[in-house]
Formats: structure tokens, C-alpha cells, sequence
């Protein structure tokens, strides 16, 4: 007769969440002015990408950053949908980040440019960005 064994081994752990405590950044005045975390710290990190040309630094990785230099000329109407999309897919790829809605766009203020203004839900809650890209 064989001897029985339990092979069911149940393992209970807890998920710990992993802070982003990161150095935060004085946008207009170039300088580091401490640390911040949460939902400061994402805005941060939602500025960066926005402001990262893709493919064009080596120190990031390929996915880090967005493509804007191409919409350059384009009209006003193609870039929105383009933005909607390359905001969209720069920004998901931060697992941070759950989703980039609520789009609106003005293209009355200034000819060259086009102004939009977003919502990116995040795990620390939602956070309201704007943004102005130079089309022409």
C-alpha cells in the first residue's frame, strides 16, 4: 500500500504595493526639490512622457516617451485623432496608468497649435492633464 500525501501546498501572501517615491522635479525651474510620491509623483511621470520624443535618447527604452514630431504640417484635424491615439498608447505604458479618456481639444487660441486637455485614471485616482502640441 502506497503512503497518502498532501501535495497541496496553499501559500497565503499579500501583494505589497511598491512605492513611487521618486525625486521631484521643479518644472519651471529646473532644479530637484525634494521627493513625492502618489498621485504628484504620477503627474510627474505623465509630464515626462509627454515631453519625450520617443526613439530619440537612448537612456529611455523604446516604449517610454511619445511620437509628436511627425504631426509637424499635418492638419488640425488628423493630428486629433492621431494624439488621441499616441497619448493613449504612451501612456498605458505605465502599469500605473489604467486609462486616458475625455478628450477635448481647442484649436482657437493660437494658430500653430492645438491645445487639448485629458483625463488619465491612474491607481492614485484621476489626474486632469493639458497639453499643447505645435502642428504648424
Amino acid at each position: 500500500m502506497l503512503p497518502i500525501r498532501n501535495d497541496r501546498v496553499e501559500i497565503k501572501s499579500e501583494v505589497e504595493a511598491i512605492p513611487t517615491k521618486t525625486y521631484k522635479m521643479a518644472i519651471f525651474g529646473n532644479k530637484i526639490t525634494g521627493k513625492t510620491d502618489g498621485q504628484e509623483a504620477m503627474k510627474q511621470a505623465i509630464y515626462k512622457i509627454l515631453n519625450t520624443e520617443r526613439y530619440q535618447y537612448p537612456i529611455y527604452s523604446w516604449n517610454y516617451g511619445i511620437e509628436l514630431k511627425d504631426l509637424f504640417g499635418k492638419s488640425k484635424s488628423y493630428c486629433k485623432v492621431e494624439l488621441v491615439s499616441r497619448v493613449s498608447e504612451a501612456l498605458l505604458q505605465d502599469e500605473r496608468i489604467i486609462a486616458v479618456e475625455s478628450f477635448l481639444f481647442d484649436d482657437t487660441k493660437k494658430r500653430e497649435s492645438l491645445a487639448m486637455t485629458f483625463i488619465a485614471k491612474t491607481i492614485y485616482g484621476d489626474v486632469e492633464i493639458a497639453k499643447e502640441v505645435k502642428v504648424a
